[in-house]
């Protein structure tokens, strides 16, 4: 497993610009997201990292909490097209005008989401699956989740 600063600088630097290099008309290998949907998405999980999208329900019963947050901190990645109840079944459109847009706006959210938690150190943020999660937590779910996608799309990243 990398270190948590290899986490970090792949998602400070190494994500949005291995994004910029999948062909736009990519096909993902399981999904129904197009490529400018997935990052869409992934700044909205981003989002919910940072707090800027405020979780107040789970959908993990409080009992399962603790093998969520095992697997999530653990090597063993998502599995291909692992459902999600919060997403609906056909993607929501697209909100940018280009993928080079929505790849923009997610390096955004990153820097949002980075300079909270220096602005607050210690805090948590609620995510609906895992619970609430530290900042370190939160950076190995998008670690994880960003892998999850780069797969799906093609590219694997050891």
């Amino acid at each position: 497993m990398p270190l948590p600063e290899e986490k970090l600088r792949f998602l400070k630097a190494d994500f949005t610009s291995l994004l910029g290099q999948i062909p736009s008309d990519t096909l993902p290998a399981w999904g129904k997201m197009s490529l400018q949907q997935m990052i869409e998405h992934f700044a909205d999980a981003v989002k919910v990292a940072s707090g800027k999208i405020a979780i107040t329900q789970l959908i993990t019963p409080a009992e399962n909490l603790p093998k969520m947050h095992a697997f999530l901190m653990s090597d063993t990645p998502f599995k291909e097209n692992i459902a999600n109840p919060l997403m609906p079944e056909v993607p929501a459109p697209v909100r940018s005008k280009s993928i080079d847009t929505a790849i923009a706006d997610l390096k955004k959210e990153l820097y949002f989401f980075f300079t909270v938690f220096e602005k607050k150190g210690q805090q948590q943020t609620r995510n609906p699956f895992f619970g609430d999660l530290n900042f370190e937590e939160n950076v190995q779910l998008l670690y994880k989740h960003a892998l999850h996608h780069l797969r799906q799309f093609g590219l694997s990243v050891s």
